[in-house]
């Protein structure tokens, strides 16, 4: 349980900064549904509708909740309930991308419940690869019409606004988050033996769909035994296509996948793409994208678990120069002194602090309300 003062303390910030701020009103904000949270739980009631941005602006101010979430959905009646009742008119297409799925070593190190630069680049790389390789390079979606917004904390939300989009049903949009995750994917599909030498033949990186991400996905697991290894393949065949590694790379460019003695190379490879499939299988929140009805964090308000802004940055562009353990700090006050439990190194609004264990320190608000939100510390 978080210290009475350290909630009085975060709810007096709350409510200065959202005093300060109008930047977290959505769009059509009369027609969304919303959703509140407390410390234990991060939507503990929902069905909440306003008028107007003031309303929710007074509402904030007044009840500074730590966790505050918006429908991806536009009703008739946002209030309503049940869902029936609401007069569903349509919902953006959303994906959740968090670091903790991505089942990344570094997390053997400091846990599920802390993230480090590691967790942070990677959630990025699958962020981007989302919007590049699928929604932009397959489906054909404009970027125009694609927001990105960080969660303010472990990863990032996003947003499709499409008008065509708007109006998928649950079937349709779990059909687009089993491509993307590549469920029932059938791997053996993609090869085939040709010719009395039986050359084996599979995709290119130029291909269609999920061949092309499987060769290039390839050729650049080709540049680290380590990478092969993860991805099934044994130590020795590892170093051999390492090895062979610029005559293998041609071979996948021009469609052949077999420049390095494999015995059952069909079967071999076809287990290597399943592998490949399943890694990235976890990269999104498939329950998110299939709801048409889901409550998300509404971005530009602040993060009940870390004091960190869930900032809403736009396209890819943005992304990549977006540091959240810097932009999304946005509480400023007096530095704290606190009694640090346990705590891995971290970085927070430019300043790298820790590691802590059973020790008193003085921090920057950022740092202080970090470890005090994650219950790593207290005042």
């Amino acid at each position: 349980m978080l210290q009475p003062e350290v909630i009085s303390l975060f709810k007096s910030l709350l409510s200065e900064h959202y005093s300060k701020s109008e930047d977290y009103v959505p769009a059509a904000v009369e027609k969304r549904e919303f959703g509140f949270g407390d410390f234990e739980k991060k939507i503990a009631f929902r069905h909440v509708a306003f008028k107007n941005g003031g309303e929710l602006k007074r509402y904030l101010i007044d009840n500074s909740p730590p966790f505050v979430s918006c429908s991806s959905a536009e009703y008739q009646r946002p209030d309503g309930r049940p869902m029936e009742a609401k007069g569903w008119l349509g919902s953006e297409l959303i994906f959740d991308l968090d670091a903790t799925d991505l089942h990344l070593k570094c997390q053997e190190q400091h846990g599920r419940s802390w993230v480090c630069q590691n967790c942070l680049d990677s959630v990025k790389e699958e962020t981007v690869r989302l919007v590049e390789d699928f929604l932009i390079a397959d489906f054909g979606f404009l970027e125009k019409d694609i927001r990105i917004n960080f969660s303010g904390n472990r990863g990032y939300h996003v947003h499709l606004t499409d008008s065509d989009a708007f109006t998928l049903d649950s079937k349709a949009r779990r059909q687009i988050s089993e491509y993307i995750t590549g469920t029932g994917l059938e791997a053996q599909k993609f090869f085939e033996i040709r010719t009395v030498k039986k050359t084996l033949f599979g995709p290119q990186p130029d291909s269609n769909g999920w061949g092309g991400k499987f060769a290039k996905g390839m050729i650049t697991a080709l540049n680290s035994e380590r990478e092969l290894v993860e991805l099934g393949i044994d130590v020795k065949t590892a170093k051999q296509l390492v090895d062979k590694k610029e005559e293998v790379k041609l071979g996948i460019s021009l469609g052949v996948w077999d420049k390095v003695k494999i015995p059952k190379k069909a079967e071999f490879w076809t287990g290597v793409v399943r592998r490949m499939a399943i890694q990235q299988s976890d990269s999104i929140d498939r329950n998110v994208t299939n709801d048409t009805g889901h409550l998300l964090r509404l971005p530009n308000t602040i993060h009940g678990d870390t004091g960190l802004s869930g900032r809403s940055l736009g396209g890819v562009k943005q992304l990549q120069s977006f540091d959240p353990m810097k932009d999304a700090v946005v509480l400023r006050g007096r530095p704290l002194k606190v009694h640090v439990e346990k705590a891995p190194q971290f970085s927070i609004g430019g300043e790298t602090f820790g590691p802590f264990e059973d020790k008193g320190v003085e921090l920057p608000l950022p740092a202080a309300l970090y470890l005090l939100l994650k219950k790593s510390a207290r005042l």
